[in-house]
């Protein structure tokens, strides 16, 4: 009998036995498999995870029209109906989805934390940021760091178009440059350091302001940028391709490739930059210069086990820059005329970088880092001819280690040294220098309760010229509420003399007298911040979570001893070209800088609005005529929007206002707007990018003429603002990645 029945329910139509529904899950870019992938019916325990394949069935079938909620981890959620019984099986493709990615971990702090654990305030620009930079401006970041509201890129040359990082209204030599957790640039190697910083070979940019010299020693006064490099993933290639083109006659082309076995990986990124020279004001002279750029950066990774990694890597970086009168670039000089001068720039760093972790030793993970580099600089104008060569190096070896529940442990010790050489050309530079340091921190994490984190640690360096500096810190997180946290951050900082500044002209660099007299720079430095973020689940009708972030905070720094390069006539201002002979000195008084920092960050999904105000006041107490710090901007503000109108199409809006500033002479500037907007559009791998900076075409030359005479070996003006004016730009980019290797 029951042999019968069996036999009638095969011979039972289809449509009448219970029938499943397949789905299929994919990323839209690289069409991988999302395995662990979520599909459930909204409101019901009627749902699955995918497995390895990306593969979900569904017994029985959920009606058709039934709202099917389609969910994984690092993609944008989608809502789709059910087909009809009996359909063949579904595909869906997500997309990636950075703000989807609720874990920030950052590398700068020594311990490879969370963000919001961390008891300093630590801004991090992710992989989706470096993305649309990607496509905004390929052969650098400067503008990617530009538009945070608590940092200013200031233009120091209107021939090479060379440009500072300002961190808390201090100029650019007073904050650090990284790459990996590794200092590169600084000195008279700082120069161009920003501009040769390609956004598709970063992961993410971490920015902590306030003194941070107890982690990394001397430079960090204002605080320090971390760039982290991408790494590849197992299993799951990466290759990506940019083309640029502006309306500023700049192409670029860049690369990157990254793929990972079980005991080896690899990585790649390369671009090239051509920039022609462009006279935007017509004033005869370059606005924009002409720029020759090649940037490599292999990386080999070996993992010998599970618990450690050995990365070593080489940057080559090979650029030419030359500005000047426009007459002279054409290669038609004319002295008698006044058509002589021009400026060129031919730089070559190289960089050798190792870094081996191992996570198992003795309970804790002992990391062994070094990096050596070298840049070299050929400067030739109508009037100077140099060459110098700049060699670093850095090593260290640290530990971290937790000791019981409640505190985890890291110690460190670290050697580094920088030497500056100058050849034997017809016009000599004067400060060669070798320097050596030897460190050695520690630092404690402690977490006396679930709401309470205090993070010590000190640093002890000793400098072959210029003594010891003991170094403290403190730092404390303390959660009031689920939602608010209180941080306060307060350390010493300290930066040895050099001799080169990156804000300097070509033509000053030979008139430099050795450094004979001076002491380090010393700094104390506070920092305070006060921060709200409340998750507002289900707020829309997709189930998508509205994150509120509020953050109000304070910053005060005390620069003791500060190196002045005096303008030939006892006053504080900038060293004239022309003027003679020029010595650095220690000012009798310190700098203060100290204000307000405010930010609110409204996100759905992919759609997010930023809003930024900082309030600066940095004062020289050694100067009473001219107190104000030169080209500190007071206020500035800053605002961005993006959205995603479809899964294909996005755009996003900015706009910034820099306020008023001192110049050198006492005399203020007017406050100016900057507006950029941007369309974007994803087709599967492909993604187009249009994009406008500076809409209104502001620009300083606009307002007053930045070149003065002689035009033959002319004076500049301090720039305030942008020349370059409006510049649009259009990019192609294509991603993918396959599994299998």
């Amino acid at each position: 009998m029951l042999r019968l029945l069996f036999l009638l329910l095969l011979t039972l139509p289809a449509g009448l036995r219970a029938q499943s529904l397949t789905l299929l899950l994919r990323d839209s870019t690289s069409r991988q498999p999302l395995i662990g992938a979520s599909v459930h019916v909204p409101g019901t325990g009627v749902g699955g995870t995918t497995d390895a394949s990306g593969r979900l069935i569904l017994t029985p079938t959920p009606a058709i029209g039934t709202r099917l909620r389609v969910a994984a981890l690092g993609y944008r959620p989608r809502t789709v109906l059910a087909p009809a019984a009996g359909s063949p099986a579904l595909t869906l493709l997500l997309v990636p989805s950075a703000a989807a990615m609720e874990e920030v971990v950052v590398t700068a702090t020594r311990t490879n934390s969370r963000i919001e654990d961390q008891p300093e305030r630590i801004e991090v620009l992710g992989e989706e940021e470096m993305r649309e930079e990607g496509g905004i401006k390929p052969g650098n970041i400067a503008g990617l760091l530009g538009d945070i509201a608590g940092t200013q890129i200031q233009p120091t040359s209107p021939t090479t178009g060379n440009a500072d990082l300002r961190l808390q209204g201090l100029p650019g030599q007073y904050a650090q440059i990284l790459r990996d957790g590794l200092p590169l640039y600084g000195g008279f190697a700082g120069s161009f350091g920003l501009l040769a910083i390609p956004p598709l070979d970063l992961r993410q940019v971490e920015i902590q302001k306030g003194s941070n010299s107890t982690l990394y020693g001397g430079g960090a006064i204002a605080g320090l940028v971390n760039l982290v490099s991408k790494t590849p993933t197992l299993g799951t290639p990466q290759y990506t391709a940019t083309v640029n083109q502006t309306t500023l006659a700049e192409t670029n082309l860049t690369g990157f490739a990254a793929a990972r076995g079980r005991r080896w990986g690899y990585s790649f990124f390369g671009g090239l930059t051509r920039q022609q020279d462009v006279d935007v004001d017509g004033d005869g002279f370059a606005d924009v210069p002409r720029v020759r750029s090649l940037t490599v950066h292999p990386r080999l990774f070996y993992y010998p086990s599970g618990h450690s990694q050995l990365a070593a890597g080489y940057t080559g970086t090979f650029e030419n820059r030359r500005g000047g009168d426009q007459q002279v670039l054409r290669g038609n000089p004319d002295p008698a005329t006044g058509h002589a001068y021009f400026v060129d720039n031919t730089s070559r760093r190289h960089t050798l970088d190792a870094v081996y972790t191992n996570d198992s030793l003795g309970r804790g993970r002992l990391t062994l880092k070094g990096v050596v580099a070298n840049f070299g600089r050929d400067v030739q104008t109508n009037t100077v001819d140099f060459t110098a060569t700049q060699t670093t190096y850095y090593t260290e070896a640290s530990y971290l280690r937790g000791l019981g529940p409640r505190h985890t442990l890291v110690l460190g010790l670290n050697a580094n040294g920088e030497q500056l050489t100058a050849a034997d050309r017809p016009t000599p530079l004067l400060s060669p220098y070798r320097y050596g340091t030897l460190g050695a921190f520690a630092q404690d994490d402690w977490h006396p309760t679930p709401r309470l984190d205090v993070q010590a640690g000190l640093r002890l360096d000793h400098h072959n010229q210029y003594g010891t500096f003991p170094l403290p810190r403190l730092a404390v997180l303390y959660k009031l509420t689920d939602a608010l946290t209180a941080r306060l951050n307060g350390g010493l900082g300290y930066r040895v003399p050099v001799p080169y500044v990156n804000s300097l002209d070509e033509r000053d660099y030979p008139q430099i007298q050795p450094l004979r007299g001076l002491t380090a720079e010393t700094s104390q430095g506070l920092t305070g911040d006060l921060n709200y973020q409340r998750r507002f689940l289900d707020f829309d009708d997709e189930g998508e979570p509205l994150v509120i972030s509020l953050n109000q905070s304070f910053f005060y720094t005390q620069l003791q001893n500060p190196l002045v390069l005096p303008d030939g006539t006892g006053g504080s201002g900038p060293y004239l070209p022309g003027s003679g002979p020029a010595s650095w000195q220690n000012a009798a008084a310190p700098i203060v800088t100290q204000g307000l920092e405010t930010y609110l960050r409204l996100r759905l999904d992919e759609t997010e609005l930023y809003l930024g105000y900082v309030f600066t006041d940095a004062r020289r107490q050694y100067d009473a005529v001219n107190p104000h710090v030169p080209l500190a901007a007071r206020h500035k503000f800053a605002a961005v929007a993006m959205a995603e109108i479809t899964d294909n199409f996005g755009g996003g809006l900015e706009a910034s206002y820099t306020g008023q500033q001192y110049l050198s002479d006492g005399s203020t500037t007017p406050g100016y707007p900057i507006f950029a907007a941007l369309l974007r559009y994803r087709l599967g791998p492909w993604t187009l990018v249009l994009n406008a900076e500076n809409l209104l075409d502001y620009r300083q030359t606009r307002r007053e003429r930045v070149v003065l005479p002689p035009f033959g070996n002319p004076v500049f003006r301090e720039l305030w603002a942008p020349v370059e004016g409006r510049v649009v730009n259009l990019s192609l980019n294509w991603r993918f990645g396959a599994t299998g290797f």
